[in-house]
């Protein structure tokens, strides 16, 4: 069975958890993203994540997932590649299978979080984790239900807090590495400020931690619209892998459909690369990982 004490995701991440600073996981659509995050984390000497969703997987198929790999992988900086949000049965087999074909993530969030009760989330990622297990994949999961959706995630309409105690019984029963807890975040924008339970990140930190029996990394979804400040305290409160979606992908999307139809395509790939380079560079900084490579 393939070692996950060699896995690269588990590497960064318990580095950062050590160092108490955070990693960027940093959501990709397309080729110039990844390599505009991979730019931008060879200049901070920055160690990082390239995050795909299973939409971009099976809409541009095996290659880009092979060429994913090796870009990130042949960095001059330690950069993992994970799969965000798979939560159907073909999305987690696609992932499972070009895995067996050799063209294998780093490591994947299994999604079952839409099933209306805990045993039912349970059921159905178990035989998926203990797969994952077997090639040496690290997996993410998510406990209580995070309310919102994003571009090429499903919404949900309604959320639901993560209990320590359940989560510690959850961790333990999947045999996991990462939680995604709820503690009031939300994917995509918020319509109010947010309103996020520390006490409770708190509580599961105590209950399923680095240092519990459950030995797991916290991971911080639904960051739109955070202030610097309070994204600096869930990093002190030990959040260690950290989602970034539309703070990168909207300027970058917003440059493209001013110049189209004004520059030269590679003009304008260039320059769409560059804000998108900058706001990862941003992260690195306010996260602590930069200069950590």
């Amino acid at each position: 069975m393939p070692s996950q004490e060699r896995n690269r995701t588990l590497a960064i991440l318990r580095s950062a958890s050590k160092g108490k600073y955070a990693i960027l996981a940093q959501c990709c659509y397309d080729a110039q993203s990844v390599l505009a995050t991979i730019r931008a984390a060879e200049k901070a000497r920055s160690p990082a994540m390239v995050q795909l969703f299973p939409v971009t997987m099976k809409q541009f198929g095996i290659h880009f997932t092979r060429f994913v790999l090796d870009a990130c992988h042949s960095a001059s900086v330690p950069i993992s590649v994970h799969v965000d949000h798979v939560g159907t049965d073909e999305d987690i087999a696609r992932v499972l299978d070009w895995a067996e074909q050799g063209v294998q993530v780093d490591s994947m969030m299994i999604d079952c979080s839409h099933h209306d009760t805990d045993e039912e989330n349970i059921a159905m990622a178990k035989p998926y984790c203990q797969r994952a297990a077997k090639l040496g994949m690290a997996v993410e999961v998510e406990l209580g239900r995070i309310m919102g959706g994003e571009q090429g995630v499903r919404t949900m309409d309604d959320g639901a807090l993560t209990r320590p105690e359940k989560a510690e019984q959850f961790l333990l029963e999947l045999e996991v590495d990462m939680l995604a807890p709820s503690i009031g975040n939300i994917h995509g924008r918020y319509t109010s400020a947010p309103d996020f339970r520390l006490d409770l990140l708190d509580d599961l930190q105590g209950r399923v931690g680095p240092k519990t029996q459950a030995n797991a990394l916290i991971v911080l979804h639904g960051t739109d619209d955070l202030s610097d400040d309070l994204f600096r305290e869930c990093v002190r409160r030990g959040c260690v892998k950290i989602n970034v979606n539309s703070w990168a992908r909207e300027p970058q999307v917003e440059h493209w459909v001013k110049r189209l139809s004004h520059d030269a395509l590679p003009d304008v790939y260039d320059a769409g690369m560059e804000k998108f380079e900058a706001v990862c560079t941003r992260f690195f900084k306010l996260f602590g990982s930069a200069g950590k490579a």
